[in-house]
């Protein structure tokens, strides 16, 4: 899913409040400066018994287990993205020094052939030197053409004497430019050789910057995941239904949050579009081409399996099987069902190539690395956005470069 630019809105500061509205909003973009996880006072399931008996206080609790929710999440949001960002860093690196190694290579193997190309003309030129002499004798050729009696030998002679000096002299030229190319190149070589170490060394300290990065957010993810089940469970009781009913239900009032406030990013450039009489245009386009696709450590790339997965929770969305060809036809073209598909001009990531990114972790703070979480999240935003994938793969074709 991308976005002309004019459309995108850094996401704002939110305080935690007890206001149920407040709270579903704050969950639509977590806060990447809220307070560690570690430091949230999270309900008890004391408070949670001792609220059933009054309404008010019961939604007062509810308030309160969602601001949790929020708190939780903030830390594995910001920490998730840090790990993308380092992952598609260390990716990049990857690339510059896999090119660097090759223009290593081919210059080295230019040098060497350029040597060999001098070292061959040298010879050359000196056989063609020791031409200029009798062969089998100490006398030179040109005594020998000086002395002959015949004047027809003579001219003949001359002749042949004139051209071998004019090849040697052209051998001699050759290969004194070979010799100067060859040592250009070795230059060159050192140079490249010189960037290529230094590449090395900088891929292996974004790698290293990157697994530390993925350490730290699968840490975060790990604590939130243990918060947050409690706390939707803490919900389901308060709400009389189920934990995995009230994570759908969550999951949906915020990615619907989401797209409220982006159709709202969308009017508002729109007019003031219209004011600057210029018409608004897309830099998005087909994921296929613009992605990237970072570090597969700690992501699940199973285009199959989350097709699967897609197509077993479409009835939970109201929907029959006959929206799963459009949504396939959706997704293949956005990210190929790659969990791990990053856009790298635009952020965009994920199977529904959320942008930004951590929108996803309105449906879990393991958003980076789990296709069921993306996928949650992305199904959740076609409901809100467009009713059905049918309609969101219409819109996909109707504009161009293709978004949705």
């Amino acid at each position: 899913m991308r976005r002309n630019p004019a459309l995108v809105r850094r996401p704002h500061r939110r305080h935690v409040l007890l206001a149920v509205t407040v709270l579903v909003g704050a969950l639509v973009v977590p806060v990447v400066t809220s307070a560690p996880a570690s430091a949230t006072d999270y309900p008890t399931w004391q408070d949670v018994q001792r609220a059933e008996g009054n309404e008010q206080a019961k939604q007062a609790e509810v308030a309160e287990v969602r601001a949790a929710l929020e708190s939780v999440q903030a830390e594995a949001a910001a920490k998730s993205q840090v790990a993308l960002d380092r992952s598609a860093e260390a990716t990049q690196a990857e690339a510059d020094l896999a090119e660097a190694t090759r223009t290593a290579t081919s210059l080295q193997a230019h040098a060497h052939q350029a040597a060999a190309t001098a070292e061959r003309a040298q010879t050359r030129a000196g056989r063609l030197a020791a031409d200029l002499y009798r062969d089998g004798s100490t006398d030179q050729m040109t005594t020998r053409i000086a002395t002959a009696g015949n004047p027809d030998a003579l001219l003949y002679q001359l002749g042949a004497l004139d051209q071998l000096s004019t090849t040697w002299a052209g051998v001699l030229d050759d290969a004194a430019v070979s010799a100067k190319t060859a040592s250009s190149l070795h230059d060159q070589a050192a140079r490249a050789e010189d960037e290529r170490a230094s590449l090395a060394a900088d891929a292996e300290a974004k790698a290293a910057t990157a697994k530390a990065a993925q350490q730290r957010a699968d840490a975060a993810v790990a604590s939130t995941e243990s918060h947050s089940d409690e706390l939707y469970a803490q919900l389901a009781t308060l709400r009389d239904s189920t934990a995995e009913t009230q994570r759908r239900y969550e999951v949906g009032q915020a990615v619907a949050a989401q797209a409220a406030a982006q159709a709202a990013a969308a009017r508002a450039a729109a007019r003031a579009a219209a004011a600057a009489a210029a018409a608004p245009t897309s830099t998005g386009g087909s994921a296929s081409a613009g992605n990237a696709y970072p570090s597969t450590e700690g992501v699940t790339v199973d285009p199959a399996g989350a097709q699967a997965y897609a197509r077993s929770v479409l009835g939970s969305y109201g929907w029959g099987d006959d929206q799963f060809g459009c949504l396939v036809s959706l997704w293949t073209q956005e990210s190929g069902w790659r969990a791990n598909a990053l856009n790298s001009s635009s952020g965009a990531y994920g199977i529904p190539q959320a942008l930004p990114a951590s929108k996803l972790a309105a449906a879990g703070a393991d958003w980076r690395t789990n296709a069921q979480t993306q996928v949650n999240w992305g199904l959740a935003y076609i409901k809100s956005s467009y009713g059905t994938p049918c309609g969101a793969w219409g819109h996909e074709m109707s504009v161009d470069p293709h978004w949705y």
